[in-house]
């Protein structure tokens, strides 16, 4: 019996729209994952003790190196703090995508990925990378790259793979690293202004100690802490202007360098807007616009427009985010005055409504095919479909 076109229609709209939410949604919960699979209980347990599971379901993109009960107790007898572990597990985090495939598959058969390690802004070098090696007989080794080279774990098997969002590839033992396993300080004994001199905004931490704005910093970082770095050559150049300001002025401008949440760099991607700043009190706001343009970040604060450019520490509860210029709020300096626009001549079609305002209009030309989103797109082609079906 034939069925009725109206409900092939439905049924094929449903299909299509399911399999197009299935391209667009890319969560993914680790320790879901995990909970399947009782033979990687510990590992489980110690990555949501150390917060690096949230940390790995903000990720887009990630590896993860999972150890079984036995290998995780190897780890666990060394008497390592859990800041350490975390450390440790972190290197075991990759930030790319490797199914068992491409690990039979690698250029030249070996490749060095680097790891989540390496943005906690502990690891010096190329200490926070993993060698990834194809062996003969198909064996694929591991090894921390401070480890002198040695792969000292080896491939299982594959536990999860969801090209190219999300792996999760079993591996015999934990990766040894001397740069991992080194003591590591808590989160409310962590040395921001030292942390940031040594990643290239040393300028910046000497002006956070001189106005005694580091203390107010440091004590926002066991509640969750996002901070905005102007690199060396940034505030040398900024340097005239500030010193004209006065001693409060120069706390407030400081402080309005950081957030007291943390942000991790897909929360800022997808939660953008209006945030406040350390600055920010009852009498004056200091806030800026976050915005992004597909992967690039951007601080808007009506004086200037600052793009972030690089990541010096990631380990929640702190973040530290470069930038490329300094953040000047309104409060402090007069707002830019854009250029008035150039008369167009239009014709009937192409001219906007009398009563359309002007930011809008912009905002429907950057709304418009070319700026479509993942949703938008699902709209569009539903929409589309439709049409064709019920022709």
């Amino acid at each position: 019996m034939q069925k009725p076109p109206a409900l092939t229609a439905t049924l094929a709209l449903s299909a299509l729209f399911l399999f197009l939410l299935s391209l667009t949604s890319q969560a993914h919960n680790i320790t879901r994952i995990l909970d399947q699979h009782p033979s990687l209980s510990t590992f489980n347990h110690y990555l949501s003790l150390t917060h690096l599971a949230t940390e790995i379901n903000r990720r887009q993109t990630i590896t993860v190196l999972a150890l079984d009960n036995a290998a995780m107790s190897s780890l666990i007898s060394k008497g390592l703090s859990v800041y350490t572990i975390k450390n440790v597990l972190s290197l075991h985090v990759l930030v790319d995508y490797f199914g068992a495939k491409k690990l039979h598959q690698l250029t030249h058969g070996t490749t060095l990925a680097s790891s989540m390690f390496q943005a906690t802004g502990v690891a010096a070098g190329t200490s926070g990378y993993v060698n990834i090696t194809n062996l003969k007989g198909g064996k694929v080794g591991f090894g921390a790259e401070d480890n002198g080279g040695t792969l000292n774990s080896f491939y299982v098997k594959s536990v999860l793979e969801m090209p190219y969002n999300i792996s999760v590839l079993q591996i015999s033992q934990a990766l040894t690293s001397a740069e991992a396993e080194a003591p590591t300080a808590g989160p409310s004994q962590l040395n921001l202004t030292a942390i940031i001199s040594k990643q290239g905004c040393k300028a910046f931490a000497d002006l956070l100690i001189a106005a005694g704005a580091d203390s107010t910093f440091e004590t926002n970082i066991d509640g969750g802490l996002t901070v905005f770095c102007p690199t060396d050559s940034v505030v040398n150049a900024f340097l005239p202007k500030y010193k004209n300001l006065t001693a409060t002025q120069k706390v407030s401008l400081l402080l309005y360098h950081g957030v007291p949440v943390y942000q991790s760099l897909q929360d800022l991607k997808s939660n953008n807007g209006l945030v406040n700043t350390l600055a920010t009190d009852k009498a004056k706001k200091f806030e800026f616009t976050v915005q992004n343009d597909g992967e690039v970040v951007s601080l808007e604060t009506q004086v200037v427009t600052a793009k972030i450019t690089g990541t010096v520490i990631d380990q929640e509860p702190l973040v530290v985010y470069k930038v490329n210029k300094v953040l000047q709020p309104t409060e402090l300096f007069k707002a830019t005055v854009a250029p008035a626009p150039k008369e167009v001549v239009a014709g009937p079609a192409d001219a906007p409504s009398d009563d359309t305002p002007a930011d809008q209009t912009a905002d429907s030309e950057k709304n418009g095919v070319a700026g479509l989103d993942g949703g938008r797109l699902v709209t569009v082609i539903l929409s589309f479909c439709v049409g064709v079906l019920l022709m």
